[in-house]
């Protein structure tokens, strides 16, 4: 089984790409994890671009969600919604509607921020836009608030109890996977 994890934030040190280094952990050992990394180079969705074909940062994103079985996002919170780059990235991906890579995908969100709240504002937004997409989201919540003081050094995740809800998020969305997998085609 392969989750691809993307992050929407596009900063190197990250605390919401060391969430889902954190979410990696937490998969068992036959989960082929990949962190995608190319979300800074899909370009300004316009539709009349969409017409032709796509530009390969936005072919490389659609090929890579629809390898995997799975997606994870973790997302900032930028003005109290979803930062403007991973919006643009699911508007590229949301095309054609009826048969986009998400399209019946499971799918997870869980976020963090430096504010107290943990990006749920954005988590809330980022879910209705994947259900409107016919992503399949599954429950489940991380807010991890205050996010500097939540990971050590090496950018591991100390919080015990947030460790617990993301266990929970990864284990609802591995069975959806499965469950996904049991429906007939």
């Amino acid at each position: 089984m392969k989750v691809l994890g993307i992050s929407g934030s596009l900063r190197p040190d990250s605390y919401n790409t060391k969430l889902l280094r954190a979410a990696e952990e937490l998969f068992p050992p036959e989960v082929d994890f990949v962190l995608y990394q190319g979300v800074k180079a899909v370009p300004p969705y316009d539709e009349g671009d969409d017409l032709q074909i796509a530009p390969m940062s936005v072919a490389a994103l659609r090929s890579a969600i629809g390898e995997a079985d799975a997606v994870l996002f973790a997302t900032p919170e930028y003005n109290a919604s979803i930062p403007g780059s991973l919006k643009n990235a699911l508007d590229w991906i949301s095309r054609p509607l009826a048969t986009n890579t998400l399209r019946n995908k499971p799918v997870a969100v869980v976020g963090a921020s430096t504010g107290a709240f943990g990006a749920v504002w954005a988590q809330a937004d980022l879910r209705k836009v994947l259900g409107a997409i016919g992503a399949r989201v599954v429950e489940g919540e991380v807010a991890v608030g205050h996010a500097p003081t939540r990971f050590d050094e090496t950018g591991r995740l100390e919080d015990e109890s947030l460790r617990e809800q993301l266990q929970e998020t990864v284990d609802a969305l591995l069975a959806e996977v499965e469950a996904r997998a049991l429906v007939p085609a």
